[in-house]
């Protein structure tokens, strides 16, 4: 009996000081992962602080780009009955006489226009090298949508104005039909004394929309809101 004792005695150390190992052991491997975790932790919050820095600085998206609507005294988008569709003046056409339009709004969201409309057209115009309005009446009329600024507008905005340009044309609401320019003075004065202003013609109707500083937030907007395919020739260049 006494050496059965002494091997149960014996078993049931070896069998705690097993369990006291693996304790140990499980001890240990939590002990690294919860370090490796709080490694993981660290590294995705540097890199998520680092992207966020990114894009604040290097805005890769039209809303983070300039002001918030409000901030940017953007006012409400006005949509208007339209005039002028497939209407053509100029040499070659039953007006050819007519080569300037006087548009109901300023800027202009329909009517008359020349026969051809800006094409290939550049993503971003200054006041020296804009087409002419009547060609960008029917660059409207295919579906782009047109943002126009006014000398009045800062290099800094125009900078930020520029970018805008470029994104937008890779976005499918847009279909690549977008055009920021310079705004010519001789076809009027912006409502409330915006230096900026967004102009789209839609199949039923036009749309325009003013904002006192660059908000790429309302230009996002009104994309979104009136697409290319919304026009009277969409599937036109």
């Amino acid at each position: 009996m006494g050496k059965k004792n002494a091997d149960k005695d014996r078993r049931a150390r070896v069998e705690e000081m097993r369990k006291q190992q693996q304790a140990t052991e499980r001890r240990r491997t939590l002990l690294v992962m919860g370090s490796a975790l709080v490694v993981v932790i660290v590294l995705v919050a540097l890199v998520v602080t680092a992207i966020v820095g990114f894009r604040r600085d290097n805005p890769s998206e039209v809303n983070a780009i300039g002001l918030a609507p409000a901030e940017a005294s953007c006012g409400e988008v006005i949509s208007e009955a339209t005039e002028g569709s497939g209407v053509h003046i100029g040499p070659g056409t039953d007006q050819p006489d007519v080569t300037t339009v006087e548009y109901a709004t300023a800027p202009p969201t329909s009517g008359r226009h020349y026969p051809a409309p800006e094409f290939p057209a550049q993503a971003f115009y200054t006041a020296e090298d804009r087409p002419a309005m009547e060609s960008l009446v029917h660059n409207l009329e295919h579906g782009y949508t047109i943002v126009w600024y006014t000398e009045d507008v800062p290099e800094e905005q125009l900078d930020q104005l520029r970018r805008i340009s470029d994104i937008a044309r890779g976005e499918e609401a847009t279909g690549g039909k977008f055009i920021v320019t310079a705004w010519d003075d001789s076809y009027g004065e912006f409502e409330d004394d915006a230096s900026v202003a967004i102009s789209h013609w839609g199949a039923e109707q036009g749309h325009r929309q003013y904002c006192g500083d660059v908000s790429g937030e309302a230009i996002q907007s009104f994309i979104d809101a009136y697409p290319f395919s919304d026009s009277p020739e969409p599937n036109a260049q």
